[in-house]
């Protein structure tokens, strides 16, 4: 087994990777580990995580890819190993939102190198989007807005991680919101006016909006989150109760809500902008680009991922009493 580590060192609010390598570096001796077999690499510039996993994975012989940063840097490592059956995905949180690994357990269980380097191998889907692949959540509109938006915050010292999110969210908010959407959904179409959409195969984004609370990354189905058009005063009315994922009760909307989200599980989504305005901000995985359509579709089982060995047991655990 081959061992990479990829360092990042443009993500969250300063550069960890001097401090990421020197704990990588003492865990992978803790676990003897002996230098010929693993490898630290500092990223540097935007793809640079992806180059340098595809080509570990295309040397063939088992590999694990260790991804030090925040989402963008997960999705980047995850995008380069694709296709490699032989190559596994780990993630080191040291960004901003990492809200990948919060369906699975908590940060502080990620940043303990020895129980990644003990851990264990799970295989989950993926999108194939329009903007590329991704592992967590496609979203458009407001709520895409809002992470675009974040990212001018992340650096600054006063406003980074959860609270950068909360402040863009702030500012969106206060300007223009809701487009006229057309959505195909594993072949139904409708439309309505819509503020935010996310197409998640994980529960949270944002910065920790838990979106969608019965998402599954493995159970072959996006789950897919409208909310509807609504004031600003019942945005604001609903916003912390969307964000702690209270908007579900019993693995279903809560009835009370119907009428402003609108929720479906599918395996291929088509989001078009209907009102003849221009296009719309998008966001997979935290990465944002402006769309007049978003194509979503699901790739089962596609992406081997490490997880601590804790989290691991428990996740195991989990699918285990899923087939009882």
């Amino acid at each position: 087994m081959r061992y990479l580590f990829l360092l990042n060192p443009a993500a969250g609010r300063q550069d960890s990777t001097k401090e990421l390598e020197a704990a990588a570096r003492a865990a992978l001796a803790r676990a003897g580990i002996p230098a010929p077999d693993w490898e630290i690499r500092r990223t540097e510039y935007k793809g640079h995580a992806k180059e340098l996993a595809r080509r570990a994975a295309a040397a063939g012989g088992p590999v694990t890819l260790f991804a030090a940063g925040g989402d963008g840097t997960f999705n980047e490592v995850l995008t380069g190993a694709y296709g490699y059956p032989n190559a596994a995905v780990g993630c080191i949180p040291a960004g901003s939102g990492n809200d990948f690994l919060r369906t699975f357990g908590t940060k502080e269980e990620f940043l303990d190198l020895d129980a990644q380097l003990a851990g264990g191998t799970v295989t989950i889907d993926l999108m194939d989007t329009s903007l590329g692949l991704s592992a967590a959540v496609c979203a458009a509109g407001l709520d895409a807005q809002v992470a675009a938006g974040a990212a001018r915050f992340r650096h600054n010292p006063l406003f980074h991680g959860e609270a950068a999110y909360l402040l863009s969210a702030a500012r969106e908010i206060c300007g223009p919101i809701g487009r006229q959407m057309r959505f195909t959904v594993d072949g139904e179409t409708f439309e309505a006016p819509v503020m935010m959409c996310a197409a998640c195969n994980t529960r949270d984004y944002g910065g920790g909006f838990r979106a969608a609370p019965a998402a599954r990354p493995d159970d072959g189905l996006i789950d897919l989150i409208v909310v509807r058009r609504i004031s600003r005063v019942t945005l604001l009315r609903l916003l912390n109760r969307y964000k702690q994922g209270r908007h579900f009760a019993g693995g279903a909307l809560a009835p009370d809500l119907s009428r402003y989200l609108i929720y479906r599980q599918a395996r291929h989504i088509t989001i078009e902008l209907a009102d003849g305005r221009g296009p719309i901000t998008a966001t997979a995985d935290g990465e944002c680009a402006e769309v007049s359509r978003l194509e979503i579709r699901l790739t089962p089982l596609a992406a081997r991922v490490i997880l601590p060995a804790a989290v691991c047991r428990r996740q195991h655990a989990a699918a285990r009493q899923a087939t009882v």
